[in-house]
């Protein structure tokens, strides 16, 4: 059992995920180590294990507060408008996942590793928070799309959520990968997130 007040609990797990954090700005999930995430920690790194077990429990963590953080744009959304059109509704939620590029670079990582290394108890906690964006989602969608029906609500949903696992590999390109489909001859018009959202979104509300 970890000792310390509630505060304290919850303050040392929130630095331990915020250096995680930062070291993923400008390293890969695989370069990345409870080691490396040690030497940002104001306190010992042997104090990790009292909350983490694994670096996939940490970036699972993270994972969680993305989706919590998207979530309150959501309901933000959901929130301030009595009545939207499909393409207002579109351009909203395509701007709230502009704002998450974050969430976006982690959905496009190989979650069912990360997953398959936490414990349970983690897992059901990160699973909550996506179930939270699955119903704001779904929630939104018979608010603001009344003619659609449950069917056609749900067949939006399994698309969406899907897709958004490739928003990332299609807008963040490096310059090599850039190079490469250069020399590969493949014609590809990169697009903005926002872009990517919003002309999708927009299809599957006119289907």
């Amino acid at each position: 059992m970890i000792k310390g007040t509630p505060e304290l609990i919850a303050g040392r797990r929130e630095t331990i995920i915020n250096a995680c954090e930062t070291l993923y700005q400008t390293m890969s999930f695989k370069e990345i180590t409870l080691m490396e995430i040690g030497k940002l920690l104001p306190f010992s790194r042997p104090t990790i294990y009292n909350y983490f077990q694994t670096k996939e429990e940490i970036f699972l963590a993270l994972f969680e507060r993305e989706y919590d953080r998207w979530n309150e744009e959501l309901e933000s959304i959901l929130q301030r408008h009595d009545s939207m059109t499909g393409e207002e509704l579109a351009d909203a939620v395509a701007r709230s996942l502009e704002n998450r590029p974050q969430l976006l670079k982690l959905l496009s990582m190989n979650n069912y590793d990360m997953e398959a290394e936490s414990r349970r108890e983690l897992l059901t906690a990160f699973k909550t928070s996506y179930g939270r964006s699955l119903h704001l989602f779904r929630a939104l969608l018979e608010k603001f799309c009344s003619g659609m029906s449950a069917a056609e609500i749900q067949s939006v949903i399994y698309v969406f959520f899907p897709f958004m696992f490739g928003i990332h590999p299609y807008t963040s390109v490096t310059e090599k990968q850039r190079a490469a489909m250069v020399d590969a001859n493949v014609r590809f018009v990169y697009q903005s997130v926002y872009d990517v959202v919003y002309n999708c979104l927009i299809r599957l509300l006119k289907a």
